[in-house]
């Protein structure tokens, strides 16, 4: 088929005015050429596709056969470079984006709401699951972006760092004087004593916490295990039990003291968070977008 490409432009535009002299002018291309290109391809197909007649040429049913599906192809050739120029005008793209639901909420939605007010055509796709899926997506290519706590490991990955967070351990005022006076606990005790709620074992956050328990001997006696930082959060404000959540996202429980901070002993350290993105895999233009507005956002 390769071979018979050029001399099929030059087939369509013989057939679509019926003349070859009208064709040459059409194409700036000779009489004689036409003629010789044409006389190729039926050869190349073994088959005739023009009569001639002293008014120009007709498609022979064979030629009828390989203009209707011409026709169509050259449409969908024209449609395709429509929508490309379309994209250019516009800025029309595509993103996907690997996020935990915690920081996508928390952090991601005020990116998009100023990047979308920006580029309204670039059409954004929100894939939720943990940290540690996102980074397998990101490998497997399946998505463009992800927001991430940095990874122990960064290779074949570029992270883009947007700070840090910290995570806590936050219940009711309330909740801990009833659990003192239920279990006559000093605040040392409260982790054996107190019900505590932690995200999942799939939870990159999760993970964090507990090495942050073997590390200082922690023991813990009642656990439960909730899938999201918002339902956490909710839990711990009802009096459920003692919550791990990051400190940033509930600034206003604390300021108005309906969450306290419990201290501890030895601090959690801090951890970044970021954008991460292949580098096995060059961005798309509208994914360069997305990277040069975060970064002016954040300078």
């Amino acid at each position: 088929m390769e071979q018979n490409l050029s001399l099929y432009k030059i087939f369509y535009t013989v057939a679509i005015v019926g003349n070859i002299s009208k064709a040459a002018k059409e194409l700036y291309i000779s009489q004689p050429a036409i003629s010789k290109s044409i006389t190729k391809l039926e050869q190349n197909l073994d088959t005739v596709l023009f009569l001639r007649n002293s008014r120009g040429v007709l498609l022979t049913e064979e030629g009828q056969i390989l203009f209707k599906y011409l026709d169509s192809a050259f449409s969908t050739i024209s449609t395709a470079e429509e929508q490309i120029r379309r994209i250019k005008e516009l800025d029309i793209g595509h993103i996907t984006i690997g996020v935990s639901t915690t920081l996508c909420k928390y952090i991601l939605l005020p990116y998009l709401q100023k990047f979308i007010e920006q580029c309204p055509h670039i059409r954004i796709t929100i894939e939720c699951q943990s940290t540690n899926k996102t980074l397998q997506l990101l490998e497997d290519n399946k998505i463009d972006i992800g927001l991430v706590g940095k990874p122990h490991t960064l290779k074949n990955i570029d992270f883009h760092s947007l700070g840090e967070i910290e995570d806590i351990f936050v219940a009711t005022d309330s909740y801990i004087n009833h659990l003192k006076m239920r279990e006559h606990a000093e605040q040392n005790d409260l982790f054996k004593t107190a019900t505590l709620m932690l995200l999942d074992k799939e939870n990159m956050t999760r993970q964090y916490i507990d090495d942050y328990f073997i590390n200082n001997n922690i023991e813990i006696n009642n656990l439960i295990e909730i899938s999201t930082m918002d339902l956490l959060i909710d839990f711990a404000k009802i009096g459920l039990g003692v919550a791990c959540v990051i400190k940033d996202f509930i600034k206003e429980d604390l300021k108005n003291k309906s969450l306290i901070e419990l201290p501890l002993e030895a601090p959690i350290q801090k951890r970044e968070i970021g954008f991460v993105f292949s580098k096995a895999v060059s961005p798309s233009s509208s994914v360069e977008k997305f990277i040069q507005f975060y970064k002016n956002y954040n300078n």
